[in-house]
C-alpha cells in the first residue's frame, strides 16, 4: 500500500502590488512586480500559475516555503487576492509580506515596516481593510515624489520609467527581493537593521 505524502503547508505569503497588463509594465507604480520579477529570477521559478486571482508561484526561501503572488486584481483590489489565498493556506496577517511603491521617500529607497498605515497608498488600505488589520510586514520601495506640483499623482504613478529613474528602480527591486529574503531567513529584526 502507498501512503500519499502530505504537501507541506505554506508559512508566508509574498504579495507583490502592482497592476496588470503591458500597459503598466515599467510603471513606478508597479515596483511590487519589478519586485517579484526579480525574485523569481533569483529563487528559480516562474510566477505564473493563475491562483486566488493572482500569478503565483512556490519558492524555498530560506527554508521555508513561500507564496508569492502577483495579484491580477488590480491595485485598489488586492485585498480580495490575497484574503483567499491567508484562508486557503491558513497564513496568519503577520506572516503576509507586501511589496510597494512608495511616492513619499525619493527614488530606489528602500524602507522594512513591520506594521502600519495605508500611507495613502490604495493596495496596501484594501489589504487592511479586507484582510484583518495593518499588522503586516512591509517593503517599501520609493519612487519619489513628481517634480511638477501640478501633475496628478496617478498620472505620476502611471508614468513609464526612463534613464536614471529606470536604473534606479531596478536596482531597488533587486534590493527588495534581498531584502524579502532577509525577512523570511532571519527575521525582520536583522532585515530591518540591514535595509533600513
Amino acid at each position: 500500500m502507498f501512503l500519499r505524502r502530505k504537501a507541506a503547508g505554506i508559512s508566508w505569503l509574498a504579495v507583490f502590488l502592482g497592476n496588470p497588463g503591458a500597459r503598466f509594465e515599467n510603471t513606478r507604480h508597479n515596483a511590487g512586480f519589478m519586485t517579484a520579477d526579480a525574485i523569481a529570477k533569483s529563487s528559480g521559478v516562474k510566477i505564473d500559475r493563475l491562483k486566488f486571482n493572482s500569478l503565483t508561484a512556490i519558492a524555498d526561501i530560506g527554508g521555508e516555503r513561500v507564496l508569492l503572488m502577483k495579484p491580477q486584481t488590480y491595485m485598489n483590489l488586492s485585498g480580495s487576492a490575497v484574503r483567499q489565498a491567508m484562508h486557503f493556506y491558513k497564513v496568519p496577517l503577520d506572516k503576509v509580506l507586501a511589496v510597494s511603491d512608495d511616492v513619499s521617500m525619493p527614488p530606489g529607497k528602500l524602507r522594512i515596516r513591520r506594521s502600519g498605515s495605508a500611507g495613502g497608498h490604495n493596495g496596501l488600505k484594501d489589504i487592511i481593510e479586507k484582510c484583518g488589520g495593518e499588522m503586516f510586514p512591509r517593503i517599501k520601495i520609493g519612487v519619489g515624489a513628481s517634480p511638477d506640483k501640478n501633475r496628478d499623482l496617478r498620472d505620476w504613478v502611471l508614468s513609464q520609467l526612463s534613464g536614471e529613474d529606470k536604473k534606479l528602480m531596478e536596482g531597488a527591486a533587486s534590493g527588495a527581493a534581498a531584502a524579502l529574503e532577509a525577512i523570511v531567513s532571519r527575521g525582520i529584526e536583522a532585515a530591518m537593521g540591514e535595509f533600513n
